[in-house]
Parts: structure tokens; C-alpha cells; sequence
């Protein structure tokens, strides 16, 4: 099983309890939350592409540009070029996109909706991590995960992570794996620390001393 470097875990959790005693509900950490409303999102995602939104193919569209056009975790840069991507999607490629998404989302296979995803996302060189994995990480925060490309390279290179190699181009194989680790990683301190698996990996983030200012 791919880990993170337990001894070093460990001190990063002993550092921030140290700074922030009651984890992301102390106040100075809810203060910095604010900049990141994952509930307000989380609750806008799930309305937006509930099982039944699919219907609408024109709506759920919408929704996704919607979703990533309101995120605060997607740069300035990448929000405006995938919402005028999806205002140029042919019908068929609308629906294409849709029905990739609510299989990531709802479908027994997780893979198949995101590699669909990616593949469309090709098209136009829109295949980033960030679009690709945003509206999973709002819909279902504590399972799946948000890949930041800085953030990932920093916690396997810092945390020692073998067998986990990052690769700009989106693919399952990292995807699965890399949220495994997370998933895995968070029972292993205390459960302050991940109300979601956004915060838990801020929390991994301001723990490494390169990154810290």
C-alpha cells in the first residue's frame, strides 16, 4: 500500500495542534476557512448534479461551469477558458460531457466517467487536474479528492511517497491512487484535521516547511 512517511505525519500533526489546538474548527483556522467555503459548495454541487439533474442536459452544462467558475481552489486563468468551452459544445458533446460527469459522480464505474472526461477535455487542452477533479472533491469531500498539481508533487516528494509518480495529463491510475493515500493518511491523526479531504491537504500543505510563508 502507498503511504505517506508515518514518522514525518506524525510531526506534522504535532506541529499544527501545537498552532491550531482544536484543528480546523480553532478559530484563527475557521478565520482562513472562510476563504474556501466548502460547505456553501459542497451543498451548491450536490444540488446541481443530484442523480435525477441529469435530465437536463442544457442545466447540468451550465452547472459545471457554474460549479468551477465559483470555486475558489480553480485559478483565475482556467475558470473563464472552461466556461467558454462549454458554452461551444455541440449537442452531442454536452451531452458526452454530462453523462461523463454523472458517472463520475453516481455510476458503478468511476473510471470510465473520468477517463470520458478527459478525453473530451483533450480536445481543446482543458485536461487539467483541476477541472477534471474539482466538482468530485465539492460533491463528495470526504471521499474523493482535490488534485492540485503543487500540492501533490509537495506531499510525495515531502512525505516520502514511493511508488506514486505525479504526471500533468490527468489519468485514473494517479487519481485512485492518490486518493487512496489521502483516505488512508487521514485516520492516521487526529480527525480535526480533515473535516474534508480539502482541508486535509491544506493541512499537509502548511505543515511542510517550504511552504509555510
Amino acid at each position: 500500500m502507498i503511504q505517506l512517511n508515518s514518522h514525518k505525519l506524525k510531526q506534522a500533526e504535532a506541529d499544527f495542534m501545537s498552532r491550531y489546538p482544536d484543528g480546523f474548527a480553532d478559530p484563527e483556522m475557521v478565520k482562513i476557512g472562510k476563504r474556501h467555503p466548502m460547505a456553501k459548495m459542497t451543498a451548491l454541487a450536490r444540488e446541481c448534479f443530484s442523480a435525477k439533474a441529469r435530465k437536463n442536459i442544457q442545466q447540468y452544462a451550465d452547472d459545471m461551469a457554474k460549479v468551477v467558475g465559483r470555486s475558489s481552489m480553480v485559478s483565475m486563468f482556467e475558470k473563464p477558458k472552461f466556461r467558454d468551452f462549454v458554452k461551444r459544445l455541440a449537442p452531442g458533446e454536452r451531452s458526452f460531457m454530462v453523462q461523463a460527469m454523472h458517472d463520475f459522480l453516481h455510476g458503478s464505474n468511476q473510471q470510465a466517467g473520468f477517463e470520458a472526461l478527459v478525453e473530451l477535455l483533450k480536445t481543446e487542452k482543458l485536461a487539467k487536474w483541476s477541472l477534471v477533479s474539482i466538482i468530485p472533491a465539492y460533491f463528495a469531500p470526504t471521499d474523493e479528492v482535490f488534485v492540485k498539481p503543487t500540492t501533490a508533487k509537495n506531499i510525495i516528494q515531502y512525505f516520502e511517497v514511493s511508488g506514486l509518480v505525479y504526471k500533468p495529463l490527468p489519468t485514473w491510475a494517479f487519481y485512485s491512487a492518490y486518493r487512496d493515500l489521502i483516505n488512508e493518511a487521514k485516520t492516521k491523526v487526529d480527525s480535526s484535521l480533515s473535516p474534508s479531504n480539502a482541508a486535509f491537504s491544506g493541512f499537509l500543505m502548511m505543515t511542510m516547511p517550504s511552504l509555510k510563508d
